[in-house]
C-alpha cells in the first residue's frame, strides 16, 4: 500500500514547515563554533527526518496493531513538535512582515532616511530577537507537554457545597462524589490507578456518580480494571451512564457496512452495560431512581450520550428519563456531554437542580490560577470545566479522571470531585 494524497500533502506540509523553521536556527548558531553548528543542524534535521519516515511509513507498519500505550506517546512527540514550530512560525512571520515592510520604505524613502527605517541598533537585531523569542516559545511549549507525561495520574480532589432551598432537611450534609471520563484503555500504571480509587473512597461518599466514558473503543479494555474499579463504594450506591467512546463509534470493527451497521459493535456496546453491573454500579439508560433517607426524597436521572454538537451521538432521551418525578422536590442529573444543559435541560427542564457532566478533560491543557482561568476547550465549550449558575440551577463540569489522545495533562489535573449539599 503506498501513501495515499493525504500523507503526500501532510509530507510537504512538514518539509516546508521545517525549511521555514530551520532558518531561525541557523540564524541562531550562525556565530557558533562549528562543532555546535554541526550537531544542532543534525539534531534539527533527524527529528524532522524521523517524523517525515513516520508519515510515509504509516501504511506498512500496522500502526493500529501497535499498542495503545506507545502510540499515544508517538503521536503526542509529533504533534507536539508541530504545534511548537507553527508556534515559531507566528513570530518568524512576524519578523518577515516587518522587513518586508522596511524593504519597502528604504525602496521609497530618500537614502539619508533609510537607516532609520530600518531601526538598526548596537545590539540584538530585531530579526534576532524575534527568531530568538519563536524558537523559545515553540521549546518551552514542547518541553511543556513533555512535563504533562508525569501529570495524567496526579489526582486532584476538588470540594464544593452547594445550597438548595428545596433540598429535603434530611438530605443536606449529604456527599457526593463525581468521576467522569475514566478512559480505561488509555491506563498503563496499575499503582497510580488503585491510588486514585483509594482517594475516592476516601472522600467518605454517601453517594458515588459516574458521568460517562468508562473506555476509550472496547469493553474489553476494562479486563485488566475490574479489581480496581469495583472497590468504589457507597452506601446510597454508585450509578453510572454512558459517554460518546462507550459506543464503540471511533473504532475501526472489521465488519462495519457501508451503512454504519456493525454487529461486533452492537456487542461491544451490551458487554460494557454488563460490565457496569458487574462493577456493581447502576448503568442509568435514561431512567431514574428515587433516593430516599428519614422521610425525604430526591430523584436521580441518568440519560445515555446526548450532544448539541452533530459529530457526537445523540441517544439521551430526557424526557423519558423524567417521567414520573416530576413530584419530587429535588432533582440531579448525569448526562455526559456539557452543551446538554443549555440546549435542553435549562430551557425544557427548569426544574432539574443539579446537573453533573464531563466529557470536556478540560482539554487536558490550560492554566487554572486564582484569577485566571483558561483552556483551549474554551472556544469549543461554553462550560468547560467547574461549576456553572444559570438561575437556580447549577452544572458541574468534572475534568475527568482518566486521559485519551495526549497521555498527559498541563494545569488541568484529573479531577475527582466532592460535592457536599447544604
Amino acid at each position: 500500500m503506498r501513501p495515499g494524497l493525504n500523507s503526500i500533502i501532510l509530507v510537504v506540509f512538514l518539509l516546508v514547515l521545517d525549511l521555514y523553521v530551520f532558518q531561525a536556527v541557523r540564524a541562531m548558531v550562525y556565530m557558533s563554533l562549528p562543532r555546535v553548528r554541526a550537531i544542532t543542524y543534525a539534531a534539527y534535521w533527524s527529528v524532522s527526518a524521523i517524523c517525515i519516515l513516520m508519515v510515509l511509513l504509516l501504511p506498512y507498519i500496522h500502526w493500529h496493531a501497535w499498542p495503545a500505550q506507545l502510540k499515544s506517546y508517538l503521536m503526542a512527540i509529533f504533534l507536539g513538535l508541530v504545534v511548537a514550530k507553527l508556534l515559531a512560525v507566528v513570530f518568524l512571520l512576524i519578523d518577515d512582515v516587518r522587513r518586508g515592510v522596511v524593504w519597502l520604505i528604504q525602496r521609497f524613502t530618500p537614502e539619508k532616511n533609510a537607516v532609520a527605517a530600518t531601526g538598526a541598533t548596537n545590539g540584538i537585531s530585531r530579526s534576532q530577537f524575534l527568531s530568538r523569542l519563536g524558537l523559545i516559545a515553540g521549546g518551552s511549549l514542547f518541553g511543556t507537554l513533555v512535563y504533562g507525561f508525569s501529570n495524567k495520574y496526579n489526582y486532584r480532589v476538588h470540594k464544593i457545597k452547594l445550597a438548595f432551598k428545596n433540598l429535603p432537611a434530611s438530605f443536606r450534609g449529604m456527599r457526593i462524589v463525581q468521576i467522569s471520563d475514566i478512559h480505561s484503555g488509555s491506563f498503563a500504571n496499575r499503582e497510580a490507578v488503585i491510588k486514585g480509587v483509594n482517594m475516592i473512597n476516601a472522600q467518605k461518599p454517601d453517594l458515588v456518580l459516574f458521568t460517562g466514558d468508562l473506555v476509550n473503543d472496547r469493553a474489553d479494555e476494562m479486563t485488566q480494571w475490574m479489581d480496581v474499579f469495583n472497590q468504589v463504594k457507597a452506601p446510597m450506591g454508585v450509578y453510572s451512564t454512558l459517554g460518546n467512546h462507550d459506543y464503540g463509534d471511533y473504532y475501526p470493527w472489521p465488519d462495519k457496512t457501508p451503512a454504519g451497521h456493525s454487529e461486533l459493535q452492537m456487542k461491544n456496546l451490551e458487554r460494557l452495560k454488563e460490565v457496569h453491573g458487574e462493577l456493581g454500579w447502576k448503568l442509568m439508560m435514561n431512567e431514574n431512581v428515587v433516593l430516599e433517607k428519614d422521610g425525604g426524597q430526591i430523584a436521580l436521572l441518568g440519560v445515555e450520550n446526548w450532544s448539541a454538537i452533530k459529530r457526537f451521538p445523540r441517544h439521551g432521551d430526557l424526557r423519558r428519563a423524567y417521567d414520573g418525578i416530576d413530584h419530587i422536590p429535588f432533582k440531579i442529573l448525569m448526562s455526559h456531554d456539557p452543551t446538554h444543559w443549555d440546549a435542553q435541560i435549562r430551557p425544557e427542564f427548569p426544574d432539574i437542580d443539579l446537573t453533573l457532566a464531563g466529557h470536556t478533560h478540560g482539554m487536558q491543557f490550560g492554566v487554572e490560577i486564582p484569577g485566571l482561568k483558561w483552556s483551549p476547550a474554551q472556544y469549543f465549550y461554553k462550560e468547560w470545566a467547574g461549576l456553572y449558575k444559570a438561575g437556580e440551577q447549577r452544572l458541574y463540569v468534572n475534568r475527568g479522571f482518566g486521559f485519551l489522545g495526549y497521555p498527559g495533562r498541563v494545569g488541568v489535573l484529573p479531577e475527582i470531585t466532592v460535592i457536599e449539599l447544604v
